[in-house]
């Protein structure tokens, strides 16, 4: 899962960021409105956590924009704020929840992961699909109903697919997001196709058909049928 930390706080923003990624997510930053505006109108994210006092704007006003793109990403508002017109405005205006600060980690760990569950799991704990169970929380796959073991690429490669199913996925979405901004310096992308060959083979070795189709020179697809 690929999220993004909007917060102008040195301190606060680089604890988020090793929580987070030691959580399993691929996080980026942005500490400023402009840059802030700037990867979201580039990149997609699953969930963007917004600071809404930032020093050259409004966190408001990136809520605005996200959600005048139509953006899938759900949206979570750190904010010093005490004022309830903010916590109202900013539900209103679309976020899916709210956490004054201080806040303690875990609780944010817990609400981030309700969050995603709303957004891309229609609130449920696991994930079927064909021969696949997935349960996110726990980063657990079975494959009629076998555990099968997976690097965390691997697994974030193969969830981004089941969240994507039917969806051409380019090469290049694939890389940024599972490696956020480290895309950018790659070379080539050919490390996606030795991601999914050892996935695909992973899962067939358990009896799973093989839903992951080539698209030469496109990308890939997951096959509902």
């Amino acid at each position: 899962m690929k999220i993004l930390i909007i917060e102008d706080e040195t301190a606060l923003r680089i604890m988020l960021l090793n929580f987070l990624r030691h959580e399993g997510y691929v996080c980026e930053t942005a500490d400023t409105y402009e840059q802030a505006h700037e990867k979201i109108k580039l990149y997609q994210y699953d969930c963007v956590l917004v600071d809404l006092t930032l020093p050259d704007g409004s966190g408001l006003d990136l809520i605005r924009t996200l959600k005048a793109d139509h953006s899938v990403a759900g949206v979570f508002i750190l904010s010093a704020r005490g004022s309830l017109d903010d916590k109202v405005l900013g539900l209103e205006l679309g976020a899916d929840d709210y956490l004054p600060k201080p806040f303690h980690l875990a609780e944010l760990n817990a609400r981030l992961r309700s969050v995603l569950r709303r957004r891309q799991f229609q609130g449920q704990h696991h994930l079927v699909f064909r021969d696949l169970t997935v349960f996110p929380d726990q980063a657990l796959v079975l494959v009629k109903e076998q555990p099968v073991t997976l690097t965390r690429k691997e697994y974030e490669l193969l969830l981004f697919l089941l969240v994507n199913p039917n969806r051409l996925l380019t090469k290049e979405a694939i890389a940024e997001h599972l490696w956020g901004d480290a895309a950018d310096t790659a070379d080539s992308f050919d490390f996606i196709y030795t991601h999914l060959k050892n996935l695909r083979k992973k899962l067939q070795e358990l009896g799973a058909d093989n839903y992951i189709r080539t698209v030469y020179g496109l990308g890939y697809k997951l096959e509902i049928a």
